[in-house]
């Protein structure tokens, strides 16, 4: 059996696996850094609160996902991918110029202008890389290769907010994320024009440029094919999961284990890399086949260290005067099964949710695939957004503890996922495998 690292001596994969990588590398470096600067100098020049700031940051990332989502399906069936995604590119260079003229002047308005169309770009880039893998990827390779842009991603995500961590504690820092971040764009750029052309899915395809009215036709269109509704809301449960443990992890991190800043980023390297592990054990446990036979695994996974968490935190007793580092929370009784919980928690969702994308891909009909993508990550906001409503109902307004965060949310899903699996199995024969899956 080929490894899937084999992909990468292929054109079909290379450039687009790179160009998504490297974007969400800068997406991640871009937001976090200046949620840095926010917290640590502007709130303060501004007179305004860190939350307040910071939320309102988070919300004009993700609010283009609610809004063009379905307009930027539609553009991706009926465009050529390639050259679309070329464009989307153009566009980041373009943005991340207006966001380094805003740190270097300290514009704020513009800054968050900036990150609302870098939100805006990912978002019409999303449906095409996802929409791309089935047909470019031949059967056999589209497990693997979507094991290796949920590994891309992942490290993307945590190398992107570390290198910002970096960037920002340098001297003269405005100027040096500016310069990274225009960087990376323009190697975004570069490797977008190695894609190969694939041929419009439709060409013919009205554009409804109405963003509402597309959004509910999207969203009734898929509520019509059962199966892909339920893959979807699978898809849409990862995220609003890792969002509720990912956006708790600096909290617990510092009130719970006593930890500095080096632990945070350490926890979070953990889940990462347990989800990329996962990620790239999926292609040799399916026998490169699209199959639902690993979900009891990575739901059942994702339960037992959700609740083992719980216990272990609950068991910790930590007393110290100042926080501790990596090597001495290390010396602490009961730390490494804390450890050891987010790796496999991470390594639980790997196995979890690389599948069911590459069922989405492969049971989405060729003429609406995009569309089939873009509406999942609408949900995928709807969800992420639904776990911060979740946190804050919790810890908030229940005052509950945060293990128990962690317990409430391994309980429910096991509820979910047998109901996502019993209902995934009642669909599975309603659609086929789409034959562009087959070149």
């Amino acid at each position: 059996m080929a490894s899937q690292f084999t992909l990468f001596r292929s054109r079909r994969f290379t450039p687009m696996f790179f160009t998504q990588f490297l974007g969400a590398f800068n997406d991640n470096f871009f937001k976090q850094a200046l949620l840095l600067v926010l917290t640590y100098s502007a709130a303060a020049k501004l007179g305004a609160s860190v939350s307040l700031l910071n939320n309102l940051a988070a919300m004009l990332f993700i609010l283009p996902f609610f809004l063009f989502s379905a307009l930027a399906g539609q553009l991706a069936d009926k465009y050529e991918k390639s050259r679309l995604t070329w464009y989307i590119k153009v566009l980041e260079v373009v943005i991340m110029l207006l966001a380094a003229f805003g740190l270097i002047f300290e514009i704020y308005w513009l800054l968050f202008l900036a990150l609302f169309l870098l939100g805006a770009q990912s978002t019409f880039f999303g449906p095409i890389k996802y929409a791309y893998l089935p047909q470019a990827m031949q059967k056999d390779e589209l497990v693997g290769a979507n094991g290796l842009f949920q590994t891309g991603t992942s490290l993307s995500i945590l190398t992107g907010m570390m290198f910002a961590g970096l960037f920002t504690q340098m001297e003269n820092h405005l100027y040096w994320v500016s310069a990274m971040a225009l960087l990376i764009a323009a190697l975004g750029l570069l490797a977008a024009k190695f894609i190969p052309r694939m041929p419009a899915v439709q060409p013919d395809l009205k554009v409804n440029w109405n963003i509402f009215s597309t959004s509910m036709d999207t969203i009734k269109y898929l509520y019509s094919l059962p199966l892909l509704f339920f893959i979807i809301l699978g898809n849409s449960w990862f995220w609003f999961y890792g969002a509720t443990f990912l956006t708790q992890t600096p909290e617990f991190s510092k009130v719970i284990l006593q930890g500095n800043e080096s632990v945070v980023i350490f926890l979070l390297t953990l889940f990462s890399v347990g989800v990329a592990s996962g990620s790239l054990l999926c292609k040799t446990l399916t026998k490169n086949q699209v199959s639902f036979k690993l979900l009891p695994f990575g739901i059942a996974g994702l339960s037992l260290f959700a609740i083992d968490l719980y216990f272990s935190l609950s068991a910790l007793t930590i007393s110290t005067g100042s926080l501790l580092g990596i090597a001495e929370l290390s010396e602490v009784s009961g730390s490494f099964r804390v450890f050891a919980d987010l790796f496999f928690l991470g390594f639980s969702g790997g196995i979890y949710i690389v599948p069911l994308y590459a069922a989405m891909q492969a049971y989405s009909p060729i003429s609406h695939r995009a569309r089939v993508i873009g509406a999942n990550n609408i949900f995928n906001a709807i969800f992420m957004v639904s776990s911060a409503i979740f946190s804050i109902v919790i810890l908030n307004l229940l005052k509950m503890p945060l293990p128990q965060l962690f317990l409430v949310t391994g309980i429910l899903n096991i509820l979910f996922g047998i109901m996502l699996y019993f209902k995934l199995k009642k669909y599975q024969g309603t659609l086929s495998i789409q034959e562009d899956a087959l070149i």
